[in-house]
């Protein structure tokens, strides 16, 4: 896998093939900057051609910025799905569950699959586990401003970090248990997404930017 004595590094990858989120241009300049400050390095790119088994393996996590659509073909997919098998990480934020309908291993490795979401407003958060590097500088209750998605599939092998309530926004259709947050390990490897992170201002927000470092951090396999 990688090598020690090496700087960690990891992969942001924000290929669109469907809708493209504006907040892709701050968010990788925003998660370079939690790279120099947490000493991980980090390439960002849009190019599947990428997605080798050669190139994959310098990376201590993938982190999947808002994808959308079919951004990988079969031969990259399969390079992909070898990296977790080894060990890699993972880490989806926002439109990584609008991503790959198509590829079933994708959607276990995510963990849910992206329905729809109604106007951007403010939800309370319900941060359900506070022991987690992700989450434990959070408030139990996390007011925020944001674009919150319904899922037409949500994983049964998820360790749910934080719900929305659905009692304090309009057009929420998962019920009680509506996750936002989540991780686990899947294939070998080690999988956190956070459905936070459609709007610019999240990446100014130091408290999304701490839940994402922690998310990276767990994904990079830091204890």
């Amino acid at each position: 896998m990688v090598n020690v004595m090496a700087k960690t590094k990891v992969l942001v990858f924000c290929k669109t093939a469907g809708f493209h989120h504006n907040s892709i241009a701050v968010g990788v300049p925003a998660i370079m900057k939690l790279g120099a400050e947490n000493g991980f390095d980090v390439d960002s790119t849009t190019n599947a051609d990428k997605f080798t088994a050669a190139n994959l393996k310098q990376y201590a996590a993938v982190i999947f910025l808002s994808t959308t659509g079919d951004v990988l073909n079969d031969t990259q997919q399969t390079a992909f799905e070898q990296y977790i098998k080894a060990g890699g990480g993972f880490v989806g934020v926002h439109a990584a569950t609008d991503t790959e309908y198509d590829w079933p291993w994708y959607g276990k490795l995510v963990g849910a699959y992206f329905k729809s979401h109604p106007k951007q407003q403010e939800a309370t958060l319900d941060v359900v586990d506070r022991n987690f590097i992700a989450t434990k500088h959070l408030p139990a209750e996390w007011k925020r401003f944001d674009e919150w998605y319904n899922y037409k599939w949500i994983g049964d092998d998820l360790h749910v970090l934080i719900k929305i309530d659905e009692k304090s926004y309009t057009g929420g259709e998962n019920g009680d248990n509506h996750p936002m947050a989540w991780y686990h390990s899947f294939d070998g490897g080690r999988a956190f997404y956070t459905e936070l992170g459609h709007t610019d201002e999240s990446y100014a927000d130091p408290l999304y930017l701490k839940h994402l470092l922690g998310g990276i951090q767990y994904a990079i396999g830091k204890k």
